[in-house]
């Protein structure tokens, strides 16, 4: 019998509630990447993402109209959509022409609704719902948040899009970020899931302006810890400019523990495949380089690294293969959870058997 059979008359008996409880938070382009190959393997999924974006068309939106920044939502509910082809093309597809050239499709749809259901969170559960999404997709709060950073030098910089430009002219490595208001209240549903997963997943992404904001959200850093889910830190392939240029996997970590009241994180995903030469070659031009695994320090800090190849070229960007990443993290859950609880073992055998099919493939 084929896995995806067996998975359909389980659900249709109430055996099992869709797989495992997985949360991603994050932002930006890591976290939707992460999303596409998360969703082989569980609908139980989970995105909490950052609404601190002020720039581009997101910008132009929460500035004209008063609303979250949708850009990062949009992208992954596009994502954990299970849709026409016509349908992910019309959400990411972009105006070329008159006032709203570069402004997003998705962008416009997502604003649409928010005055339509008079919420932004209701406007995306119903966006959700029109495309058909895999799990859940939720701003990590509906304040309107502004992120800040200040400079070793004391420099305090406004504004998620000013930050690694003028990190970059000024050449002083980020001291901290905050946001304001300082103590934004997180969306309730979102605690709850974070509460009741089995994963939660940090990364990737732009370190001080998609993770991190995150954690600065009251209460999330301490639900974190509270919840008895794995977690896992996934670690950027490259530092990133404007950012994280000079930073080991250590220091990646040390930023977040420093800013979330030291989360307890259990494992770290990182990159030991070969990155072609010409992408070496094209950071090297933005003083960027691989993340350096210095395995000692991040032993001393209580953490396993899974390090493998998770290297992927899409459309001529260096980006994480999906595939490989949802499947070590599921083989972790699989090992170090499901079957050593009973009661779950209809889990263990199905994600076992979507292991061995994506390995296959």
């Amino acid at each position: 019998m084929k896995s995806s059979s067996l998975k359909n008359i389980l659900h249709e008996k109430g055996i099992i509630s869709g797989g495992p409880k997985v949360v991603a938070i994050g932002g930006g382009t890591g976290l939707s990447v992460l999303l596409r190959g998360l969703k082989k393997y569980t609908s139980n999924i989970t995105a909490i993402v950052t609404v601190s974006d002020d720039g581009g068309g997101s910008g132009l939106l929460r500035n004209d109209m008063g609303i979250l920044p949708p850009g990062d939502i949009r992208n992954c509910i596009v994502s954990l959509a299970n849709t026409e082809p016509i349908m992910e093309q019309l959400m990411q597809y972009r105006f070329k022409e008159g006032s709203l050239k570069g402004q997003s499709f998705g962008n416009l749809f997502i604003a649409a609704m928010n005055d339509i259901c008079g919420s932004f969170d209701a406007a995306i559960r119903e966006v959700s719902s029109v495309l058909a999404v895999t799990g859940k997709v939720l701003p990590v709060t509906l304040e309107n948040v502004v992120l800040y950073a200040e400079l070793e030098d004391g420099t305090v910089i406004k504004g998620e899009s000013q930050i690694p430009i003028k990190q970059q002219a000024l050449n002083k490595k980020i001291r901290r970020v905050f946001l304001k208001p300082g103590n934004c209240k997180p969306l309730p549903v979102a605690l709850k899931e974070i509460q009741d997963a089995d994963v939660i997943i940090l990364g990737p992404g732009s370190l001080y302006t998609s993770i991190i904001p995150n954690v600065l959200v009251k209460n999330i850093a301490k639900a974190i810890n509270s919840s008895g889910a794995l977690k896992i830190y996934v670690s950027n392939i490259m530092t990133q400019m404007g950012e994280t240029i000079g930073y080991s996997l250590s220091e990646h970590i040390k930023a977040i523990n420093d800013h979330g009241n030291k989360l307890l994180i259990d494992y770290a995903i990182a990159n030991t495949g070969k990155i072609p030469q010409i992408f070496l070659d094209k950071y090297r031009t933005e003083d960027a380089s691989p993340v350096v695994i210095d395995y000692d320090i991040i032993a001393d800090m209580g953490i396993k690294v899974l390090a493998g190849n998770y290297v992927s070229i899409e459309n001529g960007y260096l980006r994480h293969n999906f595939n490989e990443l949802a499947a070590q993290i599921f083989k972790l859950l699989n090992e170090e959870r499901l079957q050593k609880d009973k009661k779950r073992l209809l889990d263990y055998y199905l994600i076992s058997s979507l292991l061995k099919k994506s390995k296959r493939n």
